[in-house]
């Protein structure tokens, strides 16, 4: 499965692919995420930047002003939790240097001081800089630029989707069930992936990946007696540094009460390759050639044939590991 990977949050990037924002969309995101207060939670933090950084023109007015407000109140939100939980944490010392010192109270110190580390590192990370490079990095749940040809028009439109994809016919509550769904098998797209492969196809930019594998497969070894499976995550970058523009199928999920409609998308994963296999993965996204990426965009869905066959002339980059930090 893609467990992660390193987005380009820069919109101008995407210009050279012919693709226009769809300011609609990203002002709704804006909108929507701000209400619920899940801003900064599934909005990578770089493409917030290219949001309220936006140059004149790019986006409206509107919806960089938006953005801007929902940033002070993430910094106001997070800061007044950082006061609860000091005054939580005093509390908690004076009754452990009392004479009766509890375990609630162990507790309390223990998950304040927590509490107050984790919205410290939130705050520095809303007052730093973006990323020089533009990129940042999207999980599953996360919102990501995609480039997709708009069905209605053919343009090239550049929208926000959510990364984990709805099926079509699946409720909220069939999603919750299955929550995999950020990852499209190559092997399962004439089956779950039937309704969405060869009708909605979109390309996302990426430039590295991540994926979590057991640390003794990492140093290919096998268990010693009595160790436990240990989870590490390890980066893997092309050895060329190119772009990757990874496969995508995507859906709109129509607007139902107090929700707006919005895209989701998954990515497309095949058999990994040998380096890949070697760190102890068992998938491995599908980057496409640039020159297929017009053929791509525009699927028939009569001829299915040749998308698997843009699948197979895939870029196959080598691809250098490290463990994350």
């Amino acid at each position: 499965m893609c467990y992660s990977a390193q987005i380009w949050d820069d919109f101008t990037k995407y210009a050279r692919f012919g693709g226009k924002l769809n300011i609609k969309e990203f002002a709704k995101l804006v909108g929507w995420t701000k209400q619920k207060g899940s801003w900064i939670k599934v909005v990578p933090k770089a493409m917030r930047s290219a949001i309220t950084d936006a140059a004149s023109g790019t986006l409206d007015v509107e919806t960089i002003s938006a953005a801007r407000a929902a940033d002070t109140e993430a910094i106001a939100l997070i800061a007044s939790e950082i006061g609860v939980q000091e005054a939580r944490l005093v509390e908690a010392n004076a009754k452990l240097a009392s004479p009766k010192p509890t375990k609630k109270a162990e507790y309390d110190r223990r998950v304040a001081t927590n509490k107050i580390e984790a919205g410290k590192k939130k705050l520095e990370d809303m007052a730093s800089p973006s990323p020089a490079d533009g990129v940042d990095r999207i999980w599953p749940g996360h919102f990501a630029p995609v480039l997709i040809c708009d069905p209605e028009s053919g343009e090239r439109m550049i929208v926000p989707m959510r990364y984990r994809c709805r099926l079509p016919g699946w409720t909220e509550a069939d999603e919750i069930e299955k929550p995999g769904t950020y990852n499209a098998r190559r092997d399962k797209l004439s089956t779950v992936w039937r309704n969405v492969f060869g009708y909605g196809h979109g390309v996302m930019v990426v430039d590295r990946f991540y994926e979590s594998v057991h640390l003794h497969d990492l140093q290919q070894r096998a268990l010693v007696p009595g160790e436990r499976e240990q989870n590490i995550e390890v980066m893997f970058t092309p050895s060329t540094r190119q772009e990757l523009f990874v496969a995508c199928l995507w859906t709109y999920v129509e607007a139902a009460g107090d929700n707006p409609g919005f895209y989701t998308f998954a990515a497309i994963t095949d058999e990994p390759p040998p380096e890949v296999a070697a760190v102890g993965h068992d998938r491995c996204i599908v980057p496409l050639r640039q020159e297929n990426i017009d053929a791509w965009l525009n699927p028939d869905a009569m001829n299915l044939s040749a998308q698997i066959g843009i699948l197979d002339d895939r870029e196959r980059p080598y691809y250098e590991h490290q463990v994350a930090a």
